[in-house]
């Protein structure tokens, strides 16, 4: 007897006996409800855009932040967005400061052949786009049959 593949409260057993393949999606979201579940921070605040079948946008809310102090990095099929807050001596002293610049770390991960077209950063939003290209040996094709 084979054990049930589950997903935080999602069983995806059912589903197994119809695909053949399909065992790294199942496990890749795995890894990603773990993260999420470990994660507890919201910030920066983001969206994540759709606009067609294969282009997507991700905008991360980063205002305070200068070009220097954010990183944007792929690594295997992990976008990572990284804004590293430099200390710097304040010339006045903030009598309420409810801006958050502190430091962080997003780990999204992206589908198979997404990938990160430009970064591009205006009125204090970042916006990565994103496209699925998909390899021509991959995309729909006719059989001959003989």
């Amino acid at each position: 007897m084979t054990q049930p593949l589950t997903i935080g409260r999602i069983d995806f057993s059912p589903f197994t006996r119809f695909t053949v393949g399909f065992d790294e999606v199942f496990d890749a979201l795995a890894r990603t409800h773990d993260q999420l579940a470990g994660s507890s921070s919201n910030y920066p605040p983001y969206n994540i855009l759709k606009y067609d079948a294969n282009n997507y946008a991700l905008e991360i809310a980063v205002a305070g932040f200068e070009l220097d102090e954010i990183d944007v990095g792929v690594e295997g099929n992990n976008l990572t967005v990284t804004g590293q807050k430099v200390e710097k001596k304040e010339e006045a002293t903030y009598i309420y400061k409810g801006i958050s610049a502190r430091s962080f770390k997003r780990t999204i991960p992206l589908g198979d052949h997404i990938v990160v077209k430009d970064a591009v950063i205006k009125n204090g939003m970042l916006t990565i786009s994103l496209e699925r290209e998909v390899p021509e040996a991959m995309k729909p094709r006719k059989i001959a049959i003989t």
